[in-house]
C-alpha cells in the first residue's frame, strides 16, 4: 500500500500510530491471524519497522495457496485497493469480542459496505470467523474490507461483484454488493409475484388483450351445422314420420328404406341424426340390438370406400362383442369349477362346453380381416362386409348423406347391392336411409333400385322467416351469454336467410359470424351493424372461395366480363366477352378456346351465381346471352389477380373497342 492514505476514507498513513480494533491484542495473534487472547477477529498485521500495513494473516493452505505474510515487503503496496464504496464509521471502537457482532452480520442487522469475495464461498460471517475472509477494519453497522490480497479476488466477478458459487443471494443485503443504481424497493425479494398475472412480468402477451374483454359466447358449437339439438322446431312432423318407419327395428323387424329430400339447410341431416340417436338409446333401454351407421357420401363417394368402411365398422363391433363374451364365459367357468357357480340357467352342461365355446370365439376373432381402403377386388370387400354384418343378430340402419353424390360418382351399383342384401342375410337386417338435396336424382336410378330404395319418401320444405326466427331464438339461448343480443339481431338474421331459400344453416352461420365480429371488436353486445357486416363477410367468403378455385380458362372469361363492366359496358354479349378473352389469352400465353366452349364456361359461371346470363333474341341476328356480374367487381378482380398466371394482367387494359371486332 502507499504510505499516504486518504483520511476521509478511514485509512491509515505510514507515519501514524499503530491502530488495532478495540479489544484486540496484536502481540498475541495466533497462527491464523486471530487474537487468541480475547477472541477478536480481523486484526491487521503492522510492520513494526516502517509502520506500513502488511495485511491480515491467513493460513498457509488458504485460497491463495500461500501465506500473504510470506510475500516480500512492499508487494501489496504495488497493488491497488479493491474499489468499493466506503462510509465513515461513527466510532471505530464499537467492535469488541461481543459475539453479537457476527450474529448481526448473519441476521442482516449489521452490513458490510464493500465486499469482494474469493472463490472459497460460504456464509459471510462464517468466513470472517474462520479466517478465510480479510479482517474487518471497522464495523459499526457500516464496514469495509481492508487489505484483501489481490490473488483472493475473482478476476471475472459477476455483475454484482459476488461469486455466485460462494454466496447465497438470500443471505446478502443488496446494499453490500456495490451496485448503486438499483432500487432495492423495486426487487421482489419474497418471490410472491403472480406468474399468471401478465402485468407482473411488465408486458402483456399476444392473447392477453383478446382475453381481457367480457365473453359473448356461452357455447359457440351450438351454432355449427355439426351440432344436433335435442329439439328441432318446425320439424316435428318429419321427425315423427321418420320414427314411425324406423320403430320396426325395435321389434326385430326390417324397417322400410327411406329417402329424405330437401334443399340445403332445411334440417334433413339434423332430423335424421336426432331420430337415429333416439333409436339407439331406446334399443339399449329394451336390450334390442340395433345400430345406425352414418356415411357422408360427399367424402366417401365410391362403392369400394363405402363397403370397406362399413365392413371395418362391423368388424370392430364384432371383435368388441367377442372380447366381452369371452370375459363373461371365463368368469362363469371359474365360478363353476370353484363351486360358487352353476350351469342351471345357461346353455352349457359342463365347464368343458364353456371352454369349447371360448375356443370357437377365439377362432372367430382371428378370422376377421379388416378391409384396406384400396387394393382388394370389390366383390371381396362386399363379402367381408356381408359376413361381418351377419355375424350376430341385429338391425342395421345405414344412413347415406348426400346420396346423390355417390350415384353421380359410381352409379347405382352400391344402392342395388345394399337394397338387395337382406335376401341373403340370416341373422341381421339392413335398412337404408338416403338424404339428398336433389329432388330428381332418382330419375337416373335403375327402376329396380328406385322401387326398392324409395319405399318411403319424406320431404323437408324450406323454412320461412318466422320459423327461422324461432330456430335462432332457441339456439341463441344456449349459444350466447344472457342479454348480449339486441332485439333486432335475430329477426335480421332470419330475414337474410329467408332470402336464401329458407336456409337455416345460413341463418346460424350469420348469427355466429355476427357474434364473432362483435367479440373481435370488443363490443359488449351484438347489434344490427354486426349482422350486416357478417352478411357481407359470408357473401364475400363464398365468392372468394368459388372464384379462387375456378380453372384458369374460367378465370380469364370472368376477367373479360369484369374488364367490360369496369369500362361502362352494359348488356354484355357473348361475342364481346370472347373478343376480350382472346386478348387476355395472348397476354398470359394461354390457349384460346372456341367461342362455343367460352359460352359453356359462361353458363357454368351463371350456375355458380357469379354472373347472370340471360338468353335474349336478336331477331334475324339469332339469339345471344346478355351477361352481368352478380358479385362485387373489385373483390372478384383482386382474387383473380392473386392467381400467379393472371398476375401479369394488372398492367393490361384490354381495348374496349375490341368488342366491336368481328368474331373469327
Amino acid at each position: 500500500m502507499s504510505d499516504d492514505k486518504n483520511a476521509s476514507e478511514g485509512d491509515q498513513t505510514g507515519d501514524g500510530p499503530e491502530r488495532t480494533p478495540a479489544g484486540s491484542n496484536a502481540g498475541n495473534d495466533g497462527p491464523l491471524g486471530i487474537d487468541e487472547t480475547d477472541g477478536a477477529n480481523g486484526t491487521d498485521e503492522i510492520n513494526e519497522s516502517d509502520g506500513t500495513e502488511v495485511g491480515p494473516r491467513r493460513p498457509p493452505d488458504g485460497p491463495t495457496g500461500r501465506s500473504p505474510s510470506s510475500a516480500p515487503a512492499g508487494e501489496h503496496d504495488a497493488q491497488p485497493k479493491p474499489s468499493g464504496r466506503t462510509r465513515p464509521s461513527d466510532d471505530d471502537s464499537d467492535v469488541d469480542d461481543d459475539p453479537s457482532t457476527y450474529e448481526g452480520l448473519r441476521n442482516g442487522e449489521r452490513d458490510i459496505d464493500a465486499v469482494s469475495t474469493d472463490n472459497a464461498g460460504g456464509d459471510l460471517a462464517e468466513r470472517v470467523e474462520n479466517g478465510s475472509l480479510a479482517s474487518l477494519d471497522s464495523v459499526d453497522g457500516v464496514g469495509s474490507v481492508d487489505d484483501i490480497d489481490d490473488e483472493d479476488i475473482d478476476p471475472k466477478p459477476d455483475a454484482a461483484g459476488i461469486d455466485p458459487s460462494g454466496v447465497n443471494p438470500s443471505d446478502v443485503d443488496p446494499s453490500t454488493v456495490g451496485v448503486s443504481d438499483i432500487d432495492v424497493s423495486d426487487v421482489d425479494l419474497d418471490g410472491d409475484a403472480d406468474p399468471a398475472d401478465p402485468s407482473a412480468n411488465g408486458s402483456r402477451g399476444l392473447f392477453d388483450d383478446l382475453l381481457s374483454g367480457e365473453p359473448i359466447f356461452e357455447n359457440k358449437e351450438v351454432l355449427r351445422p355439426s351440432y344436433t339439438p335435442r329439439t328441432l322446431p318446425h320439424r316435428e312432423d318429419q321427425i315423427n314420420n321418420t320414427a314411425t318407419v324406423l320403430v320396426a327395428a325395435l321389434r326385430g323387424e326390417t324397417p322400410s328404406n327411406i329417402l329424405i329430400y330437401g334443399k340445403t339447410g332445411t334440417g334433413k341431416t339434423a332430423s335424421a341424426k336426432y331420430v337415429s340417436q333416439e333409436l339407439e338409446s331406446t334399443s339399449r333401454k329394451y336390450d334390442v340390438p340395433c345400430t345406425v351407421e352414418y356415411i357422408n357420401c360427399e367424402v366417401t363417394d365410391t362403392q369400394y370406400r363405402v363397403l370397406a368402411r362399413l365392413a371395418n365398422v362391423f368388424i370392430e363391433q364384432n371383435v368388441a362383442y367377442i372380447d366381452a363374451r369371452i370375459d363373461s364365459l371365463e368368469t362363469l367357468a371359474e365360478e363353476v369349477r370353484g363351486g360358487t357357480g352353476n350351469l342351471v340357467e345357461t346353455e352349457f352342461d359342463s365347464p368343458s362346453a364353456i371352454d369349447a365355446r371360448i375356443e370357437k370365439l377365439d377362432d372367430d376373432r382371428d378370422s376377421f380381416e379388416p378391409a384396406p381402403m384400396t387394393g382388394w377386388p370389390t366383390d371381396r370387400v362386399y363379402s367381408t362386409f356381408f359376413e361381418a354384418v351377419d355375424y350376430r343378430e341385429r338391425v342395421v340402419v345405414i344412413m347415406l348423406d348426400e346420396i346423390d353424390k355417390l350415384v353421380e360418382k359410381s352409379g347405382d351399383d352400391t344402392l342395388y347391392n345394399l337394397s338387395r342384401m337382406n335376401s341373403g342375410l340370416d341373422n341381421s337386417r339392413v335398412s337404408i336411409m338416403g338424404i339428398s338435396n336433389d329432388l330428381k336424382f332418382t330419375d337416373f336410378l335403375d327402376p329396380r333400385v328406385k322401387s326398392s330404395l324409395g319405399e318411403e319418401e319424406i320431404v323437408f320444405p324450406p323454412y320461412d322467416a318466422n320459423q327461422l326466427r324461432d330456430i335462432l331464438a332457441h339456439r341463441s339461448e344456449i349459444a350466447f351469454v344472457d342479454r348480449v343480443l339486441t332485439d333486432e339481431v335475430i329477426p335480421l338474421c332470419a330475414a337474410f336467410a329467408a332470402q336464401e331459400h329458407g336456409d337455416a344453416r345460413r341463418a346460424l352461420d350469420l348469427l355466429r359470424t355476427a357474434g364473432e365480429l362483435a367479440e373481435r371488436s370488443g363490443a359488449d353486445r351484438v347489434g344490427e351493424a354486426h349482422v350486416r357486416r357478417a352478411q357481407e363477410k359470408i357473401e364475400l367468403d363464398r365468392v372468394v372461395e368459388v372464384v379462387r378455385t375456378l380453372p384458369t380458362q374460367s378465370k380469364l372469361v370472368l376477367f373479360a366480363i369484369i374488364s367490360l363492366e369496369d369500362s361502362g359496358v352494359h348488356n354484355i354479349t357473348t361475342g364481346e366477352v370472347y373478343n376480350i378473352y382472346r386478348r387476355l389469352c395472348d397476354e398470359v400465353d394461354a390457349d384460346v378456346l372456341t367461342q362455343r366452349r367460352v359460352t359453356d364456361l359462361i353458363s357454368e359461371l351463371d350456375m355458380l351465381g357469379i354472373v347472370n346470363a340471360v338468353v335474349v333474341s336478336k331477331g334475324r341476328y339469332g339469339r345471344t346471352k346478355e351477361i352481368s356480374l352478380s358479385v362485387p367487381t373489385d373483390k372478384t378482380e383482386h382474387v383473380l389477380l392473386n392467381d400467379s398466371r393472371l398476375s401479369d394482367l394488372r398492367e393490361v387494359q384490354p381495348l374496349v373497342q375490341s368488342r366491336f371486332e368481328e368474331t373469327e
